[in-house]
């Protein structure tokens, strides 16, 4: 179940190492609600630029996360050893890791900071974000955070290679859905712009109906399909097709990758 825990307190300050795609998705997504004091962190001059605007400093010295509440690693999986062996933490803060693939006792092993381990999504640039993180090193302050951004649900660290390919993958997977009805309204003669307009807004309801609705994804499709109308002859398309599979497909794909990459750690 995906829980959505943003309240209000005192300021949380929290020190972003890493402030390219996912990195900076997340300081701009705090911008938007109150109670943080965000320090971005990272050796790009364009990348801290690029996010100066929404954030209280920007710097390259790793050593300012040090005076933060909760630190976020939002680098790539190949240099997480490299930033953590900069870091200099101490046990009451708490670190969170965005890298995909790296173990959080990898992280834990490093550090003396509680880790918690997060698979995000760039959505919580908007609020909207869906992100799976680690019951273990899980504290009400992190939830506080994801809250504010988006929704989030807590998983067994075991489960975060499949958690990887569903919601920090995933999408990707639905851009392209969405582009391949956006590609069909327009062969039926929509402008590109409204059919993009339709396409996105159109999953962007129908995400919130299932987050929102008691009625099960079934339940819903059947909804929409009214007796010798137009969704129901879309649907027996839709059902005679492999498109299913396809998605189903493309998750495996990404959960065998993240558990590839999490093999390179095993050893550390």
């Amino acid at each position: 179940m995906l829980l959505n825990a943003h309240t209000q307190g005192r300021m949380t300050r929290v020190s972003v190492i890493g402030c390219g795609n996912m990195g900076g998705a997340l300081i701009r997504g705090l911008r938007r609600v109150d109670g943080y004091h965000v320090t971005a962190i990272d050796l790009d001059p364009a990348a801290l630029v690029a996010v100066k605007p929404f954030v209280e400093e920007t710097t390259d010295d790793v050593s300012v996360a040090r005076e933060a509440d909760i630190v976020v690693i939002a680098v790539k999986p190949s240099i997480v050893a490299a930033v953590l062996s900069e870091l200099d933490l101490r046990a009451d803060q708490t670190l969170v890791t965005f890298a995909a693939g790296v173990p959080r006792g990898f992280v834990a092993a490093r550090t003396d900071a509680n880790v918690v381990r997060v698979m995000p999504n760039l959505a919580a640039e908007t609020g909207n974000m869906a992100a799976a993180v680690t019951e273990e090193g899980l504290t009400d302050e992190v939830r506080d955070l994801l809250g504010a951004v988006g929704e989030y649900a807590e998983v067994d660290e075991s489960l975060m290679d499949i958690a990887t390919a569903v919601n920090g993958s995933g999408p990707a997977f639905a851009f392209y859905l969405i582009d391949a009805m956006k590609t069909a309204g327009i062969d039926g003669g929509l402008e590109p712009d409204q059919a993009e307009r339709l396409a996105a807004q159109t999953f962007k309801g129908a995400a919130e109906t299932v987050l929102r609705d008691d009625r099960t994804v079934d339940e819903l499709i059947e909804a929409v399909c009214s007796p010798k109308g137009t969704t129901i002859e879309g649907m027996k398309v839709l059902r005679e097709s492999d498109a299913d599979a396809g998605v189903i497909g493309a998750v495996e794909a990404a959960e065998r990758r993240s558990k590839e990459l999490a093999e390179a750690f095993e050893d550390g």
